[in-house]
């Protein structure tokens, strides 16, 4: 298979859930990593998808990253033939703080602060998911699942139920030392 986009991070702290139960498809993402590469550079990034009411649209929704090329560059790369293709590149501040048990995100963008913590975090295992599985690009890396979620928007902790398996493959709140997605 010939590689024609990828990307790599490390220091990754994802959440994927939903506000309230009966929710069919995830209503808040935080999925953001301490330095993400790219073939056109490097920085802090990820995706962001905040829509309290899922019958609204997101108050929140696009790529994020502190170079605002980097977070245009995810959609027609990575996530082409995703829903996430044409969402927006947003400029954010992320800063992500990892130890052995515990990992914090925060993440600034468009008004709006998420925090979210993890905790309670499983052994590490290696991971590879074969592109098409669920998504359109190859992934391998090292995740740890949380046992303990909390989120904060703006402050004020937000409910969030939390998927045994995401729409990615993996476990809905994780932290990932290290990793790689490329088609």
């Amino acid at each position: 298979m010939a590689i024609t986009a990828w990307m790599s991070w490390e220091g990754g702290v994802d959440i994927v859930g939903a506000t309230r139960p009966g929710v069919l498809m995830p209503n808040v993402m935080v999925h953001v990593a301490r330095v993400v590469h790219t073939p056109i550079g490097s920085a802090p990034a990820g995706i962001v998808l905040f829509q309290p009411d899922p019958n609204a649209a997101p108050e929140v929704i696009g790529f994020v990253s502190s170079d605002p090329k980097l977070a245009a560059w995810f959609g027609p790369h990575i996530f082409a033939g995703t829903p996430f293709e044409k969402a927006p590149a947003l400029v954010a501040r992320i800063e992500i703080h990892t130890a052995a048990d515990r990992a914090t995100s925060r993440v600034e963008v468009a008004g709006m602060r998420f925090d979210v913590a993890l905790s309670q975090l499983a052994p590490a295992t290696v991971i590879h998911r074969p592109a098409g599985q669920p998504m359109p690009f190859a992934q391998q890396g090292l995740e740890a699942k949380a046992g303990k979620v909390e989120l904060k928007v703006n402050g004020v902790t937000m409910p969030i139920l939390v998927p045994d398996v995401a729409i990615g493959g993996g476990p809905g709140a994780l932290v990932s030392a290290c990793g790689v997605y490329a088609r």
